[in-house]
C-alpha cells in the first residue's frame, strides 16, 4: 500500500508514530509522512529545522515532508499559532502530493485540526481516511481549563464532530473512547486499537540485578497533565524509608516546577530528556515504574502510552491515576494504584510494593498482560487489515 500518514508530531520528537511508520515500511508498504517542524516538548523549533533543512527527506525508508509550524512556546497565543500554523500549511500542501496514495492515516493527537489536511486530500482525490484517535476533542480543552458552556468549547465541538464524521473509520486507544464517541457524536462504529510498546523494551534485557535498593522510575513528558508533583509529594512522605529512591526521566513544561518542589529531598533524582535508545538502561535500574496523571474526568478516558512500554519491559506499575489506566493496572495483577493526585495513597501503594514478597510474579503478570493486550504484532495485524479494507475509494468522495 501507498500510505499518506498525517501527524503534526514526528521524529526527532519522541512519539510512537515514528516507530509505527517505520514498521509499516518494514512490512512492505510505502509511507509518506506529512508533519510539522519539531518543537515538542520544549516549545522551540529544534536546531537545524528552522530553515529549509530537512523539509523533504527519507528517514529509515519513510519519506518525511515537513510543513511550516510555529513553536508552541508558552501561553495561549503561541499554542493557538502552533495548532493553526500546521493545520493551514498542511492543508495547502496536500494538493501537491497527487492522488497516488491508497489510503490516508491520521495520527490524531492535539489539536484535532491536524486531521483537516487528510480530509482535504480525501475530498480532492477520493481516498478513504482512517483516523487513529489518541486524544479526545473537544474534551481535551476541558482538561486545559476551558468550560463546557463557553463559546470556545462549543466552537471546537462543532469542529471536532465535523472532523470525526468525515473519517471513514475511527480507531481508538481506550475502551472508554468508544463510549464517548457513541454518546457525544452518535458514532458507534469505532475499533479498539490500543498502543503498543517499541521493540527495544525486552523483559530479559530490562531485568534488574538485585542490589538491596528499591528504585522507582517515571519516564516521559513532565507537563501539567502528568502531575509528577504527586510523586514528589509521596517521596516526601517516604523520605525516611530506607534504600527507596525515585527517578524522574524526561522533560516538559513543568520540569522546573517539579524540581523546585523536590529541593532538599535526597531520595529523588532527575535525568532530563534522554533518547529512546538510552531508556532500556533506566528500565533495567528500576524495580517498578510510576504512572501519574491529573485528576480530571477527561484524562480518565485515556491510557497513557508509557504504560505499554512499562509492562513490555516486564516492570510492575505503581500509579496514582483514575479511569481507564487504573482499571488496566488493577486488572493486570502487575501493580498497585491509588487515585489521581492522592500522594498519601501513592505512598501506601509504594509500601505495598516494598512489602510484596513475590515481586517476580508481578513482573510475570506484566509481561503476560502485555502479550495478551498490547503486543506489537497484534497491533499491526489489525491496523494493516483495516487499511487494506479502506484502501482505495472507487469514486471521488463528495
Amino acid at each position: 500500500m501507498k500510505i499518506l500518514l498525517i501527524s503534526q508530531n514526528y521524529y526527532p520528537e519522541q512519539f510512537r508514530i515514528t516507530d509505527t511508520a517505520e514498521e509499516l515500511v518494514f512490512r512492505g508498504h510505502e509511507v509518506t509522512v506529512l508533519t510539522g517542524l519539531p518543537n515538542y516538548p520544549i516549545g522551540k523549533i529544534f536546531k537545524g529545522y528552522k530553515g529549509k533543512e530537512h523539509r523533504n527527506e527519507v528517514i529509515n525508508g519513510v519519506r518525511v515532508i515537513r510543513c511550516s509550524t510555529v513553536g508552541r512556546r508558552k501561553g495561549i497565543l503561541f499554542r493557538f499559532l502552533n495548532y493553526y500554523s500546521f493545520a493551514f500549511s498542511s492543508k495547502r500542501f496536500v494538493k501537491k502530493l497527487g492522488g497516488d496514495f491508497d489510503v490516508v492515516l491520521i495520527n490524531q493527537l492535539s489539536p484535532v485540526m491536524m486531521a483537516e489536511a487528510g480530509i482535504k486530500y480525501k475530498k480532492l482525490f477520493g481516498k478513504k481516511l482512517v483516523l487513529y484517535c489518541l486524544d479526545l476533542w473537544p474534551e481535551s480543552l476541558v482538561a486545559g481549563g476551558i468550560k463546557r458552556n463557553s463559546f470556545i468549547y462549543k466552537h471546537y465541538r462543532k469542529v471536532s464532530e465535523k472532523i470525526y464524521k468525515s473519517s471513514d473509520k475511527i480507531l481508538v486507544t481506550s475502551e472508554s473512547f468508544k463510549k464517548y464517541f457513541a454518546d457525544e457524536f452518535g458514532i458507534k462504529d469505532t475499533v479498539y486499537l490500543p498502543q503498543y510498546a517499541e521493540s527495544i523494551f525486552n523483559p530479559k534485557d530490562c531485568e534488574k540485578i538485585p542490589d538491596g535498593k528499591i528504585d522507582l522510575t517515571f519516564a516521559g513528558n513532565i507537563g501539567k497533565a502528568q502531575k509528577v508533583d504527586t510523586i514528589i509529594s509521596a517521596a516526601k512522605i517516604l523520605r525516611d524509608e530506607k534504600d527507596l529512591y525515585f527517578h524522574i526521566v524526561g522533560d516538559g513544561s513543568e520540569l522546573e516546577n517539579v524540581k523546585k518542589s523536590a529541593e532538599g529531598l535526597t531520595n529523588v533524582f532527575f535525568y532530563g530528556k534522554r533518547p529512546l535508545s538510552e531508556m532500556p538502561s533506566f528500565y533495567k535500574n528500576a524495580d517498578a515504574m510510576l504512572l501519574t496523571m491529573e485528576s480530571d474526568p477527561v484524562l480518565s478516558y485515556t491510557l497513557p502510552g508509557k504504560y505499554q512500554s512499562y509492562i513490555a519491559a516486564g516492570k510492575p506499575v505503581i500509579g496514582a491515576i483514575d479511569g481507564e489506566a487504573k482499571r488496566v493496572i488493577e486488572k493486570s495483577g502487575a501493580g498497585y494504584c491509588a487515585n489521581a493526585e492522592d500522594e498519601k495513597g501513592l505512598a501506601v501503594a509504594v509500601k505495598k510494593f516494598i512489602a510484596e514478597k513475590n515481586k517476580k510474579a508481578l513482573s510475570e503478570n506484566a509481561v503476560k498482560f502485555f502479550e495478551e493486550n498490547f503486543a506489537k504484532e497484534k497491533f499491526f495485524t489489525l491496523l494493516e487489515s483495516i487499511l487494506e479494507e479502506y484502501k482505495t475509494a472507487n469514486n471521488k468522495v463528495e
